[in-house]
């Protein structure tokens, strides 16, 4: 008998924008465009951007301000519409909770498990807290463990322990140099590309 299917997806990306390269365009701080596509650590990552938000006085209401302009990319609410009703799906980032809401709520409010900000009393952003190290690549592991036949997709640095751990893992839309370091991972760049594949490894109907 076939086991039950569980998708992960990551979020910026693949579902929505990258939320910092927003924040760094209407700001004009080109620092802030820097992703993990580019940079595998994010808690380093995380770090140097509080440390421009600090010095820039950019609080978590300007954040917002510019996630609340932002909506899904072309074709994902359909596309994650088209998923959930042929398998499970969990939404793995490591974005925060308090910058994802708006998006989720175009998204139909699926499944989230990302981390969290400490903001003070002046609405700075104090700090960053990450709910587990490598939260990605461990839940998918849960999952498996739990009995599920686990795909994923993600686009950067910070996904491929997940893709890794999966069952099934596949890129899409990464830069091109990912690939060529992981090339372990088929790639796709459309909505429909990944839609195949994950009907074939999980055996989804079309």
């Amino acid at each position: 008998m076939q086991k039950p299917v569980l998708a992960c997806l990551d979020l910026e990306g693949v579902l929505v924008p990258e939320i910092w390269i927003n924040v760094a365009l209407k700001t004009g701080i080109e620092e802030l465009k820097v992703t993990t596509r580019e940079m595998p650590d994010y808690d380093a990552l995380m770090k140097r951007r509080l440390a421009i938000l600090a010095q820039h006085n950019l609080t978590i209401a300007d954040i917002q301000e510019v996630i609340a302009g932002m909506g899904p990319l072309a074709g994902a609410k359909e596309f994650l519409t088209w998923l959930r009703e042929r398998c499970q799906v969990v939404i793995l980032s490591d974005t925060f909770y308090q910058f994802a809401l708006p998006l989720m709520r175009q998204l139909g409010f699926p499944t989230l498990f990302c981390n969290q900000l400490e903001i003070n009393g002046n609405g700075n952003i104090a700090a960053h807290h990450m709910r587990l190290h490598n939260q990605k690549k461990h839940s998918v592991a849960a999952f498996k463990a739990l009995n599920f036949f686990t795909m994923a997709a993600g686009d950067a640095y910070n996904d491929t322990a997940m893709l890794g751990e999966a069952d099934a893992g596949f890129f899409f839309c990464p830069p091109e140099h990912l690939p060529k370091e992981f090339p372990q991972f088929p790639v796709t760049r459309t909505y429909a590309e990944l839609q195949t594949r994950f009907a074939t490894a999980g055996h989804l109907p079309g």
